[in-house]
């Protein structure tokens, strides 16, 4: 009897402590296609997605006539003692989120944690320009139990785009969390499907 108390007590007190934070806890902000006539599709040309970060980086470049140009975000003095010329530049500090995607009905991209507005670049492999989005957004932390920690949660206050591909765009959906929903609705003119 001491064993089946002892056995059901400890059953019950797991039971208690079980964890019930979600599965799927990545906030990331949803952008979702139609075409100028609000009609859903998939757009499918080629595209990379990078964000501005703040800031410059400084790149060094190295040539020398029938060698392969060399390209380092830090300098080498071994290429320049083997004759090649260095070039010094100051380039944005771009990064990927989407790289060469296509037949796609929507992307997902995490946003900034620190700064109120995010740059988004849109670059098209048929089109000669690219777009970019600017987001201005507010985040504030979200706890849903105690123990499955702080996520920071978005509200979307403004959104503006340039106009290579996009006819235009609008905010669905003004709260960005885990739940998946649709944020953004992006309206491409001359869709490539």
């Amino acid at each position: 009897m001491k064993k089946l108390l002892c056995i059901l007590s400890l059953t019950t007190l797991l039971a208690c402590s079980s964890n019930n934070c979600p599965l799927e806890s990545i906030v990331l902000c949803n952008y979702y296609f139609y075409d100028q006539n609000g009609v859903a599709i998939k757009y499918g040309d080629p595209f990379t997605v990078s964000t501005l970060l703040p800031g410059h980086k400084t790149i060094y470049t190295y040539r020398k006539l029938g060698n392969q140009t060399m390209t380092f975000d830090e300098r080498d003095s071994a290429y320049i003692n083997a004759g090649y010329s260095e070039t010094v530049s100051t380039v944005r500090k771009d990064t990927v989120l989407v790289n060469k995607a296509s037949d796609r009905s929507f992307i997902q991209v995490p946003m900034s944690y620190f700064n109120k507005a995010d740059t988004l670049i849109f670059d098209y492999s048929s089109i000669s320009g690219n777009d970019t989005i600017i987001i201005e957004h507010e985040g504030f932390a979200h706890v849903e139990l105690p123990e499955c920690g702080t996520h920071v949660y978005h509200h979307l206050r403004s959104i503006r785009a340039t106009d290579a591909a996009i006819d235009h765009i609008e905010i669905k959906n003004p709260l960005v969390d885990y739940e998946g929903n649709e944020n953004i609705r992006i309206y491409f003119n001359g869709v490539v499907e």
